[in-house]
């Protein structure tokens, strides 16, 4: 599996996951600007890339439900889909 991962140390850090076809992201990203630029997303509540990976889904965008992701998906399920 394919994964470009990106992480900005903020007061919490801003953790990504990118896969050839979308993301998996922690909850600074904002679904609905996902939405508007038609890019696949889906968010998830993690510290750490370790724990992102098994962390259920809790938002996705449009796009990222066309590719068969659901709330309640793990990130790491969610990732396979976006390859």
């Amino acid at each position: 599996m394919k994964i470009e991962t990106i992480h900005v140390q903020l007061n919490r850090p801003l953790l990504i996951m990118k896969a050839p076809n979308g993301f998996v992201a922690c909850g600074y990203i904002n679904i609905e600007t996902c939405n508007r630029t038609g890019d696949a997303c889906a968010l998830v509540n993690a510290g750490n890339f370790e724990d992102m990976k098994k962390a259920a889904i809790v938002a996705v965008s449009a796009k990222a439900e066309e590719l068969g992701i659901r709330i309640g998906d793990t990130a790491e399920s969610a990732l396979l889909k976006m390859q």
